[in-house]
């Protein structure tokens, strides 16, 4: 429980070279992050940047220094903790290492992960994506934060976004260039026309339409959209409800997601589980269990049989 955390963990994840460091040791200096007690930094990885002991010391943060992940153990934490008696821990975390490893990993009496921040590299966003996609969504899977750095004008942000969102939809991305972080960046127009009495959403754009309404819902509410999808009768949520929605690969094709919206229809009790149908219905947002608050919730006004899309998802 966040309750019981006595010592919190900041979790700076993220591979070689994408801005930890300078993060960290810009963030350590703030006065918005400034403690009475001590802060115990554990480095995991070695960059090009280094960090200036001296402002270190100012700050009243000790460094520990762990190379091999074999001695990241529950046994050194708790030495540290002993030697150090930290009031918070800073780890800046080798991005060859699973998150998730951490994540499960018994910590000292009183420790407990506050806040996950990945840091991305926008130049070799695609690289790593294209090469070490499995440990990048490892990375990002509980993260609260992504921070985007040395974004330049043309990058695909908005396709980067959705990227990290249909991950994790509840973490913040944010994106900074050589100035710092990029404002009104996603007031590009969406492929579709948002105003139009009935949303068509062409199947190409799901990932979009959906990544976008799950953020800006407010967009939406009393609007009628048009899309195809796959029906999903979940177990408990009542005859006269479905959940319309398409499959997403986020990691590889033995990790996909389900991409849905509750929808209310009087057609629900004869719909198939996993059948294609053609969805026309009016948006709203409405309190439901299945997201944890407030979500669009569709009212059907048609629901009728569709041929089936094989295409997963795409957010580009």
């Amino acid at each position: 429980m966040m309750d019981d955390i006595r010592v919190p963990i900041y979790l700076v994840t993220g591979f070689l070279e994408s801005g930890k460091t300078t993060f960290l040791d810009f963030t350590l200096q703030q006065e918005y992050f400034a403690i009475d007690g001590k802060t115990l930094l554990i480095l995991c990885e070695e960059g090009e940047e280094e960090y200036d002991m001296d402002k270190l010391k100012l700050t009243n943060t000790v460094v520990e220094v762990i190379e091999d992940e074999e001695d990241l153990t529950p046994q050194r934490l708790a030495a540290m903790d002993i030697i150090h008696q930290p009031e918070r821990v800073v780890i800046e975390y080798n991005g060859m290492w699973l998150v998730s490893k951490f994540e499960q990993m018994e910590l000292p009496e009183g420790w407990g992960i506050e806040q996950e921040i990945t840091c991305v590299d926008a130049t070799t966003y695609q690289v790593y994506m294209a090469n070490m996609k499995s440990l990048f969504m490892d990375m990002i899977r509980n993260t609260d934060m992504v921070v985007f750095n040395r974004c330049k004008e043309g990058d695909p942000l908005p396709a980067y976004r959705r990227g990290i969102k249909v991950a994790n939809q509840s973490a913040e991305v944010i994106f900074e260039n050589e100035e710092g972080e990029m404002d009104d960046i996603f007031q590009d127009e969406m492929p579709f026309d948002i105003n139009a009495p009935i949303i068509e959403i062409p199947p190409e754009d799901y990932g979009i339409w959906f990544v976008d309404s799950m953020d800006h819902p407010d967009r939406y509410v009393g609007k009628t959209v048009h899309f195809k999808a796959r029906a999903l009768k979940p177990r408990g949520m009542g005859s006269k409800f479905f959940v319309p929605g398409r499959t997403a690969m986020t990691c590889c094709a033995d990790d996909m997601t389900f991409l849905g919206y509750i929808c209310k229809s009087r057609d629900a009790r004869h719909l198939e589980t996993r059948q294609w149908v053609t969805v026309r219905a009016r948006v709203e947002v409405e309190f439901w269990k299945d997201y944890d608050g407030e979500g669009p919730v569709l009212y059907a006004e048609e629901v009728v049989p569709a041929e089936p899309i094989e295409e997963v998802v795409q957010f580009g």
